[in-house]
């Protein structure tokens, strides 16, 4: 064979194996490549199917953001729809976190523009610390016109920082309503881990203490929200959804601004309070703490220096004293004593009692004196109220003993809160046995016993347990919680619903015959020649009252033991009442920190108060006690 043609036999034979083999491996690359696309197209298909819903969800988060709508809040009238808190438009200063790359940096320069306090820079930081990164922030609050002028000039050096309307809260009768309303701040981070955060998204504002506090849940209503489309830069584009805000409720109260505003300018300044209640339904009619402040220095944020001065002020203007302020009581506990002392069968009206201007407890030495020297002569019931006279209830309440004293006081309210819708309120001293042993692990003393019988010694109370003991007297006997509430508006178009009243407890009389001798004798201290006579002159109801002067000081002889001999500074003095005497539809009382004498000081201040409430007296009592 010739050698060439095997060789070229041998090329043919490798031309054919390549062939082969390049259509082996074509094949294994077509498959291996479709296999690839098949397993793309799976996945394609499972992403595209499977989870759509999820990158749709993504891919809109990127694209549209949730903004958050606050709820208008409620406002808030008194009896007669006269505005107490209002809601007025203002702007304010927001930034979002996630937006600024460097935080310290965008604060100092943006201070250049819009002045930032300490205090705004540290509650922006409390903030940032409690919400999310993409939360718009507030920074100030209320801006003026020449501050959003200047800002817009500036805003595109500050990326994520924004002017945003907002409504703000305001107090029209300032201090007259600062204790009742009271005011809301704005929430710091001990609010924020408190609140529920999905309520309370978008919302800067809570109410911190009167109505605004204890309300807070009807009057903050419920938020809204607008889905934005936003661009790259996350700037809004358009609205696509909204959700509106459901506003909060409007609350009526029982009071009213007039009588209010009488009771405001009645103390002239004097360190005090009142309360005023309508007996029949334990509605509060005026509520007034003196000294007061303007709420609306705390609405967008009071400094600190502010409110040091405030709350280090040596007359307190931030206590509210007519729930939390504890005055001794002095001789206004006089009816109830001697209503109890009737009640228990130990007195009857016409007993009477020798007053010789000392008392002396059987076997000790030590006398207790009365006001007048020399005594009042022998003495009645009435004649023991009217002309307020010690021994009567020295000897009283030694027979009552502490036990029976305190149990009988105690249905007046005395030594517990009253419960009114107010957060904040104090529970006084009621004397007792228990209340002693719990707090100084002592016996309770005779002596002891007989002071508390005109109101002095450990007693204390508020001026609405008070308000609340002679509402309870005016009603004979029966007790009606006080309330501020009159009724709740759910809505623009709906009529305000009356609250239902609390329900009204038993009669703590076993007789009601025994509720007019003490009647009697508080009519006789205002229309009888009694401590407070001529108090009722011109009046066109017959006021029943009864004054209080208790001793801040130890006396020895004729002569004060005090920091201050002027008479003005020796007592805490207190004036009760309640008029029509028969069939009353208003109790009363006024308590001040500093006086000559309650009938000096205190019940002028109540017969302005009963001045200006006689005037509407005619439609309130037509319209009937409840709303």
């Amino acid at each position: 064979m010739n050698p060439g043609f095997g060789s070229r036999l041998a090329q043919i034979k490798d031309a054919h194996s390549e062939a082969a083999r390049f259509r082996t491996r074509a094949i294994i690359g077509f498959l291996l490549i479709a296999a690839c696309l098949s397993v793309l197209g799976l996945r394609f298909a499972y992403l595209q199917i499977n989870r759509h819903q999820e990158f749709s969800a993504r891919s809109d988060q990127n694209r549209i953001s949730i903004r958050r709508v606050a709820p208008t809040r409620g406002l808030i009238y008194d009896r007669n729809g006269v505005l107490l808190a209002d809601n007025v438009a203002a702007f304010r200063l927001e930034v979002v976190p996630e937006q600024v790359k460097d935080m310290a940096r965008l604060l100092g320069e943006l201070g250049g523009v819009i002045a930032l306090s300490d205090d705004d820079i540290e509650h922006f930081n409390s903030l940032r610390r409690s919400k999310h990164a993409f939360e718009s922030i507030p920074l100030r609050f209320k801006l003026s016109e020449d501050e959003i002028a200047r800002f817009s000039t500036e805003r595109w050096r500050f990326p994520g920082v924004d002017i945003v309307p907002y409504l703000t809260r305001s107090y029209p009768h300032g201090e007259e309503f600062a204790h009742l309303v009271g005011y809301v701040g704005r929430i710091d981070e001990a609010d924020a881990e408190k609140l529920d955060a999905a309520r309370y998204a978008g919302t800067t504002h809570i109410g911190k203490t009167g109505i605004e506090r204890s309300y807070e849940n009807d009057l903050h209503g419920e938020p809204g929200y607008d889905l934005v489309e936003v661009n790259v830069d996350k700037r809004p584009l358009r609205v696509i959804e909204r959700v509106p805000p459901t506003p909060g409720k409007n609350l009526y109260l029982s009071v009213d601004v007039r009588m209010q505003r009488a009771a405001m300018d009645a103390f002239e300044g004097r360190a005090g309070a009142a309360v005023a209640l309508d007996p029949r339904n334990g509605e509060v009619l005026a509520m007034v703490c003196v000294p007061s402040f303007d709420p609306n220095l705390f609405v967008n944020g009071i400094g600190k220096v502010d409110y040091a001065t405030l709350l280090n002020a040596p007359d307190r203007p931030l206590l509210n004293r007519a729930i939390a302020g504890g005055y001794t009581p002095g001789s206004t506990v006089k009816p109830y004593v001697a209503l109890g002392g009737l009640e228990l069968g130990l007195r009857r009206p016409s007993d009477t009692v020798l007053s010789t201007g000392e008392f002396f407890i059987p076997g000790q030495a030590r006398g207790y004196r009365d006001d007048k020297r020399g005594g009042h002569g022998r003495v009645d019931l009435v004649q023991a109220i009217a002309q307020s006279v010690n021994t009567y209830f020295y000897s009283l309440a030694l027979d009552m003993g502490i036990d029976r004293f305190s149990g009988w006081m105690a249905k007046f309210g005395f030594g517990k809160p009253t419960g009114i819708d107010l957060i904040g309120e104090s529970a006084g001293v009621l004397p007792s046995r228990e209340w002693k042993r719990g707090r100084m692990n002592q016996a309770f003393y005779p002596g002891e016993t007989v002071i508390a019988g005109i109101g002095q010694g450990y007693w204390v109370i508020t001026p609405i347990q008070l308000a609340q003991a002679v509402s309870i007297l005016a009603a004979r006997g029966v007790r009606h919680r006080p309330h501020l509430v009159r009724a709740i508006q759910d809505g623009l178009n709906v009529p305000p619903a009356p609250v239902a009243l609390p329900p009204a407890d038993s009669n703590i009389l076993h007789n009601v015959e025994n509720w007019g001798p003490v009647q009697q004798g508080m009519v006789a201290v205002v229309n009888g020649g009694g401590t407070a006579s001529g108090l009722g002159k011109e009046f066109p109801y017959v006021i029943a009252g009864k004054t209080g002067t208790a001793e801040r000081f130890s006396r020895t002889d004729e002569e004060w033991t005090s920091i201050s001999t002027a008479p003005i500074e020796r007592h805490e003095v207190l004036f009760e009442a309640f008029t029509p005497a028969d069939d009353a539809r208003i109790a009363l009382i006024v308590a001040l920190e500093a006086g000559r004498s309650g009938a000096h000081d205190a019940a002028p201040i109540v017969r302005k108060i009963l001045d200006i409430w006689v005037k509407d007296d005619d439609v309130r009592n037509v319209a009937g006690p409840s709303p």
